[in-house]
């Protein structure tokens, strides 16, 4: 399938403008383009949208900047860009982007302003929300009813907030348990070391429990967690190219494909709400 959306943005954009046009001699894509390699970071742990499967990043996300990559090959006008793939972590994904690692963060990274003293970020390229999952057997159906619970989320996330500002503004007295990462917060929560494991919700429904059965999700919406591919800051061409190459695949409607091929099969049907994500990031050039 992306094999096919890719030869059907190379036709729809053959006559794409070169993006080397004034591009600064320290922008990313100066490097980009003479050494023909492009630096992907990717997680292993955020499935549906970055994980690992047979030995190869897979995921919305990968497939998305993999059509960015393709589009950033017809701006350059210099062939193919060999992709290099970089491991990161919650701890490391925008350190990586920061010092040159990794060019561009593919994963399930949440745009904030506190984030952007560090990198910069896409255009947006989904909306989630967190969530919380308990045991069926633990009597909780709401965010209500955490109230002398123990919840588990990493560390420095945007989740993390999203609990602590939840329990003062409904005036909760829970206990925030700060894990490293969502295996270590679903190994205290399958021993009964917690009582619930808060994280944006997809990532809850693609998370690995030895007994997915035995747990279920509360309806709470408890943030907006906008999504965007991570970027160096302050490389304006670099950003603008990988705009360029998401409005390219918005206009396209290859987006609908994208979207179907990962989310439907976990029952997420395309909201009102990323259509006009969508529509937005379909700027015109």
């Amino acid at each position: 399938m992306l094999r096919v959306a890719i030869a059907v943005l190379a036709l729809f954009f053959g006559t794409a403008a070169s993006a080397q046009t004034q591009v600064p001699s320290n922008s990313r894509l100066k490097t980009i383009a003479s050494t023909k390699v492009i630096k992907l970071a990717y997680r292993t742990d955020a499935r549906p949208f970055s994980f690992v499967n047979d030995n190869q990043p897979v995921g919305y996300s990968i497939d998305l900047c993999k059509l960015v990559v393709a589009s950033i090959e017809r701006q350059l006008n210099a062939g193919s860009l060999k992709i290099e793939w970089v491991p990161v972590t919650l701890q490391t994904r925008f350190s990586a982007v920061a010092s040159g690692k990794a060019d561009m963060e593919c994963g399930s990274s949440t745009v904030t302003l506190g984030r952007m003293k560090e990198v910069d970020f896409s255009s947006f390229i989904f909306i989630e929300s967190t969530g919380i999952v308990v045991s069926k057997t633990a009597n909780i159906r709401s965010f209500a009813d955490m109230a002398g619970k123990k919840i588990a989320v990493a560390s420095g996330t945007t989740n993390e907030q999203a609990i602590i500002t939840q329990i003062k503004q409904q005036k909760i007295e829970a206990t925030v348990v700060s894990v490293k990462d969502g295996p270590e917060a679903i190994a205290l929560l399958e021993s009964g070391n917690a009582d619930g494991f808060a994280s944006d919700k997809l990532l809850l429904v693609g998370a690995k429990f030895k007994n997915p059965d035995a747990f279920m999700m509360l309806p709470d919406d408890l943030s907006v967690e906008p999504y965007g591919i991570g970027l160096p800051r302050g490389d304006w061409a670099f950003r603008l190219a990988v705009n360029t190459g998401l409005a390219q695949v918005y206009r396209s409607g290859v987006i609908l494909n994208l979207f179907a091929g990962w989310f439907n099969r976990v029952g997420l049907q395309m909201s009102p709400v990323m259509r006009v994500v969508y529509g937005l990031g379909a700027l015109s050039d």
